[in-house]
């Protein structure tokens, strides 16, 4: 059981951190500054250590020099250039606040996997076989522990009838994880339907969804199937499925409890046969919480999942990646024979890729069009080390730690009143609090966040302006 070592001086972020890790089943110690947490590292040597950029004293880089423990830097969205000047004095990987409860344990495993597991040269292809290792890297690339063990759960559960829950960033790869679970599975001579949910109108939805029968609706000239009908015997694929409407959502329960659909506007019910897996890049859990997720339908989706690793934690995964982009994309555009120079090779391990697999994809296919000898250089992929809006606000949930100014005088007090709250309650607390006394522009600066982010959050969680402010818009 790995030991971790939270160095934060927000109690309720410490806090909260503290028991989202013990629930997954880690040893947690914490300290407030990296003074206080000297004497922990002589007496124990933890396994990792997950520090706050900004802290009393001297700030957690610092602990770079006095350990040799991984480290994984905290920092809100407007210090992001720190936290990569950070990575390059040292740091395992940087997390911006406020992040999601699943985006930090899927870093922290990738980190403590990395460290207690063998070089990925060294991971055997252990006990795939042939035939599921050739389908796999039909679709999906990877040799790092973390992708392996994904290889290794895609197979065992491929076969079942089980509903799979995909997470991961966006541009990660979770349709393609979703169509090699339907290859490997016993329906894969029968349709897979892809369907985003954020792609549809909140008013077609159900309509897409479920079908409709004629005169269901202003427009519905004729009866229509539905993608789950079409769908039926096969797979069906919900991407984003955090943005279903709540009554799509309890359409889908029936779908999954009892095996049937109902058209819109229709009186009768038709049996389906339909294996599901959904995807998001989103806490569900939290949504449940806040009721923007129907509870019943997270569990029956969470009986099995899936968790795609962000590419910056994936080591050598990402040059192999954009070798083996470049040779297919080359081929395509029939310019055979590019190579990236070292440069290249070097920027492409050191740069953060928020976006992910997709935008590695971009980068190599925007330097083959524009390459003119068989070079890919540095210019040609068009990305930046220090770009401080690697990670956008809007990218991560609410549900962690939101990162207060550390000029606060009532800090210490806050803190202490609100350490039993769940991090979502202290966001709304403080902005109920404040909303009064500040602008919407102190609060965004305050909670380290965007404007725009502040906004798609009080609409998010229901939190109603101020009648002061909406007369000042």
């Amino acid at each position: 059981m790995a030991f971790i070592l939270v160095v934060e001086d927000e109690s309720i972020i410490r806090s909260a951190l503290r028991r989202l890790l013990e629930h997954n089943e880690y040893v947690v110690a914490e300290s407030d500054s990296v003074e206080n947490a000297l004497p922990l590292l002589e007496s124990e040597k933890p396994d990792l250590i997950i520090s706050d950029l900004r802290l009393p004293g001297r700030p957690g880089t610092d602990l770079l020099d006095l350990t040799d423990t991984p480290v994984l830097i905290m920092t809100s969205y407007a210090s992001l250039k720190s936290a990569v000047d950070s990575m390059k004095m040292g740091a395992v990987d940087y997390i911006a606040k406020p992040f999601d409860h699943d985006e930090m344990l899927a870093s922290v495993a990738a980190i403590l996997n990395q460290t207690s597991e063998p070089s990925p040269s060294s991971v055997p292809i252990s006990t795939l076989s042939p035939h599921v290792e050739s389908s796999l890297n039909s679709l999906m690339y990877g040799h790092c522990p973390e992708m392996r063990r994904l290889f290794e759960l895609i197979s065992k559960v491929a076969p079942t009838d089980t509903t799979v829950l995909i997470q991961g960033e966006s541009g990660t790869g979770k349709e393609l994880a979703a169509r090699a679970l339907h290859l490997l599975s016993q329906r894969q001579k029968t349709p897979i339907i892809c369907v985003n949910c954020a792609a549809i109108p909140e008013t077609l939805i159900e309509s897409e969804l479920f079908g409709h029968e004629k005169g269901a609706f202003t427009g519905a000239v004729g009866a229509r199937n539905g993608l789950i009908e079409a769908a039926d015997g096969g797979t069906l694929f919900l991407d984003e499925i955090g943005e279903l409407p709540l009554e799509a959502q309890a359409r889908l329960l029936r779908v999954l409890q009892e095996g049937e659909i109902r058209k819109v506007g229709s009186t009768q019910a038709k049996q389906v046969d339909v294996r599901l897996v959904a995807a998001t890049h989103r806490n569900l859990k939290a949504m449940t919480q806040t009721g923007q997720f129907r509870e019943d339908l997270f569990y029956r989706l969470h009986v099995m999942q899936l968790i795609i690793p962000p590419l910056r934690t994936r080591g050598e995964d990402v040059t192999g990646l954009a070798k083996l982009l470049l040779d297919k994309l080359a081929q395509k555009m029939g310019k055979r024979g590019l190579k990236f120079s070292d440069d290249a090779l070097n920027l492409i391990r050191q740069y953060h890729w928020p976006g992910n697999v997709r935008e590695l994809e971009n980068a190599v296919e925007r330097a083959v069009i524009l390459v003119d000898n068989t070079t890919i250089t540095c210019s040609l992929l068009d990305v930046e080390l220090d770009q401080p809006s690697s990670i956008k606000p809007t990218d991560v949930e609410v549900l962690a730690a939101t990162h207060v100014n550390h000029d606060m005088d009532d800090k210490n007090v806050a803190g202490e009143k609100s350490a039993e709250l769940s991090l979502e309650d202290y966001f709304q607390h403080f902005v109920l609090e404040n909303q009064e006394s500040m602008s919407e522009t102190e609060l965004a600066r305050k909670l380290g966040i965007s404007r725009k982010s502040l906004w798609e959050r009080r609409q998010r969680l229901g939190i109603p302006r101020s009648k002061k402010m909406a007369k000042g818009s």
